[in-house]
């Protein structure tokens, strides 16, 4: 009996088909990794309790993205995880102090600690905050061969003043990428965020907080998948091939450096 053909094309089942015979001209073939469930095989397991870093946005005495965060954290706690909150009180503006101030330099080390992130914005002017920016500003991309955030996980949450709002999370969903995260599909928008906490900072139960418990299980599965294959997961060919010693040699050269 034929196998049944594609109901778009009409075209022969892909197993059937030819496989491409012309190549690959502009491939280097020397850098080129085939993915495989065996490579993806953890080198080891890890022994100690997955960590988190928990990133929040206002420095107000009563801040509700600081109440979520702290729920957050409680929820990962109760899950078997370590967990850091950042407090941002004394943390300078981008660029206006150097990277060795104290303030600086315990966020970067908590950001390399961390094996998964949290991070809670206010939602103000239709965005993200300033305070919240500034902390994310301060985490280069690199430092030398170590990247702060590259393969951690990422989960994002909002707080707004009024009606539900998604700006701040999407805001920092671009910011996770580029920061080369894996950001988790689930997230958390809490509207009218003083209606949902009581007078000592903790979240009132209801659907809204049914849902961060959501995003915090995620978070806590995607740490324990990605954590030990990280350094595979954002591993890139373009990467491999621009780091090669001979490419970078070669690079030198053009550019007047070294010797031909």
């Amino acid at each position: 009996m034929d196998k049944p053909r594609d109901p778009f094309t009409n075209e022969a089942p892909v197993s059937d088909r030819a496989p491409f015979t012309d190549g690959l001209p502009s491939l280097s073939a020397a850098h080129f990794a085939v993915p495989t469930v065996a490579a993806l095989a953890p080198p080891r397991a890890f022994a100690h309790a997955p960590r988190f870093l928990v990133l929040y946005g206002s420095l107000r005495a009563r801040s509700f993205s600081r109440f979520l965060a702290e729920e957050a954290a409680r929820l990962l706690e109760a899950m078997g995880g370590e967990v850091r909150l950042y407090d941002a009180h004394g943390l300078p503006l981008p660029d206006d102090a150097p990277a060795d101030h104290p303030k600086v330099r315990e966020l970067r080390a908590l950001s390399l600690w961390s094996e998964g992130q949290v991070w809670v914005s206010p939602e103000r002017h239709g965005t993200l905050t300033g305070v919240m920016k500034s902390q994310i500003d301060w985490l280069p991309l690199s430092e030398g061969s170590v990247r702060p955030t590259q393969g951690r996980t990422l989960a994002v949450m909002q707080v707004s003043g009024g009606s539900q709002s998604f700006n701040a999370v999407n805001a920092l969903r671009i910011l996770g990428r580029w920061m080369r995260m894996i950001t988790i599909p689930n997230q958390s928008s809490v509207p009218m965020a003083y209606q949902e906490f009581d007078a000592a900072g903790r979240m009132k139960p209801g659907p809204l907080y049914d849902r961060v418990v959501d995003v915090c299980e995620e978070l806590f599965r995607f740490t324990l998948l990605t954590r030990e294959r990280a350094d595979l997961l954002v591993d890139r060919y373009s990467e491999r091939k621009a780091s090669d010693p001979d490419r970078l040699k070669a690079v030198a050269a053009d550019i007047g450096f070294v010797a031909r």
